[in-house]
């Protein structure tokens, strides 16, 4: 991991740009204290599952926990149960908190602090998934095949006590040590096999590295360029496999929201493989784009290149609400089949409606009412604060980049080519961890050149570079 110190300022001015809240209305927060009181976790009653071991894996220092796992070996493959934060425990149907909750969005993630879709009393402590604490919890327990294959869910409310918290970069230094812990000791088997279904599936996964801020003890931000570690994958996967399964449920019962994608426009893929074929990579022309994707080194400079390229192919992602005929368009064409968000209900809007679809389905309920009106509005909700929360990320990137740049103008760096056109492009340095644009000609995608830093503007949060 490469890390860069800066030292700089609050997000107080990017905050206010944004327009973006500090707090919550006092009938919000009225509303969330009386449910910390009297939650609804009676409603269509609740199974004990308090004796299973779970377990949470999110980054250090994590308060919104919303998914706590469980995976055991059986004899006929996987079952994994997969506890989710129960939002509708503590959230009236059209009170205080479910209309601010719309109004939001998702949470917002900022360096110097989020801005939470629901107040902290529910989204860090009552409704999260904390370690020893007993929380309601949507309990999802779904069997995969030998062949990591779907082959049975099952959907129902439920008491769960996860029993520690970890983070990634503990469960893979257990996992390499050869001492997992025993509720994720099958983890690298289904993930695996998880990852071969999504290759064959035609799933697009871009390797790119992540950039990362957080604080230091002397007030000044860090930058990081963080690689994806194997947990990172297969834990996404087993979100991903109870995302599908409750795409599954709704498209058989005519009614949910799903995650949508258009699937890749075929002169695009045309286009990627020119892209490969101008970065010196040998693309067999047997292979679809996730196969060949699957078989670059992400630490390579024209493996960057080209994941970079690949977000072409991922344009037009949506949500899309359907309550009787079905839409046009039911997959992601990212994932490689039908998706939904349903697993991360503390952190965004849309995984609440959909956990209630789900849970009357299989119940052999009617979908509330409730579900059903919301629906109609939840696309557009989501759509917006997807662009806003894009926006914010970018914005505290470039702010971070820029106090870490300001002195070294007229400093010369390497960096690679992610992107190119006439007279720009798209280059990441490689210390200190930054992207950004560059002007020059003759710019050979996914190789290294030499950069010179020629201005820092820290106000507007923009930096320029020249190549030499």
């Amino acid at each position: 991991m490469i890390r860069t110190h800066a030292s700089g300022g609050d997000f107080g001015r990017l905050r206010a740009q944004f327009g973006l809240p500090d707090s919550f209305g006092p009938d919000v927060l009225a509303e969330a204290e009386a449910a910390v009181l009297d939650p609804l976790v009676s409603a269509g009653g609740r199974e004990d599952a308090t004796g299973l071991p779970f377990v949470t894996i999110d980054p250090p220092g994590s308060k919104d926990l919303d998914q706590a796992m469980l995976i055991e070996r059986t004899a006929g493959g996987f079952r994994v149960h997969y506890a989710i934060a129960d939002l509708a425990a503590f959230v009236p149907p059209g009170g205080a908190l479910d209309r601010e909750a719309r109004r939001r969005g998702q949470t917002l993630y900022l360096p110097d602090g989020n801005v939470p879709l629901h107040p902290p009393v529910l989204s860090e402590d009552a409704a999260s998934l904390l370690p020893g604490e007993v929380r309601p919890a949507v309990l999802w327990t779904i069997d995969v095949g030998e062949d990591g294959e779907l082959a049975a869910t099952r959907v129902r409310r439920a008491l769960v006590r996860s029993t520690e918290q970890l983070d990634y970069d503990g469960v893979q230094a257990a996992l390499d040590a050869g001492r997992p812990h025993p509720s994720v000791a099958a983890l690298p088997e289904l993930g695996r096999l998880r990852r071969e279904l999504a290759v064959r599936r035609g799933a697009v996964e871009l390797q790119l590295p992540e950039q990362e801020i957080t604080g230091d003890a002397d007030g000044g931000w860090v930058l990081a360029r963080r690689p994806r570690t194997a947990v990172d994958a297969w834990n996404a996967e087993i979100s991903l496999l109870t995302g599908m399964a409750a795409a599954r449920i709704m498209i058989e019962a005519g009614v949910g929201v799903l995650r949508t994608l258009p699937p890749p426009d075929p002169e695009a893929v045309q286009r990627l493989r020119r892209a490969a074929v101008a970065a010196g990579l040998d693309w067999p022309s047997a292979l679809g784009v996730s196969e060949f994707l699957s078989t670059l080194d992400p630490g390579q400079p024209a493996s960057m290149a080209l994941f970079a390229d690949t977000t072409r192919l991922l344009r037009g992602a949506g949500y899309t609400a359907f309550d009787g005929e079905l839409p046009e368009v039911l997959t992601h064409g990212g994932i490689g089949g039908p998706y939904a968000h349903a697993t991360a209900p503390i952190r965004r809007l849309v995984d609440r409606f959909a956990a209630e679809v789900c849970l009357a389905v299989t119940a052999g309920r009617e979908v509330p009412s409730w579900v059903r009106e919301a629906l109609a509005e939840v696309p557009a909700q989501m759509s917006a604060s997807d662009g806003l929360a894009a926006r914010v990320e970018r914005a505290c990137l470039d702010q971070v980049e820029a106090w870490v740049l300001a002195e070294r103008v007229g400093q010369e760096f390497t960096a690679v080519v992610l992107r190119a056109e006439e007279t720009k492009a798209e280059i990441l340095l490689e210390d200190p961890p930054v992207m950004a644009r560059c002007s020059g000609t003759r710019f050979p995608e996914g190789e290294r050149i030499t950069v010179r830093l020629t201005e820092v503007d820290v106000d507007h949060r923009k930096v320029s570079f020249e190549r030499v």
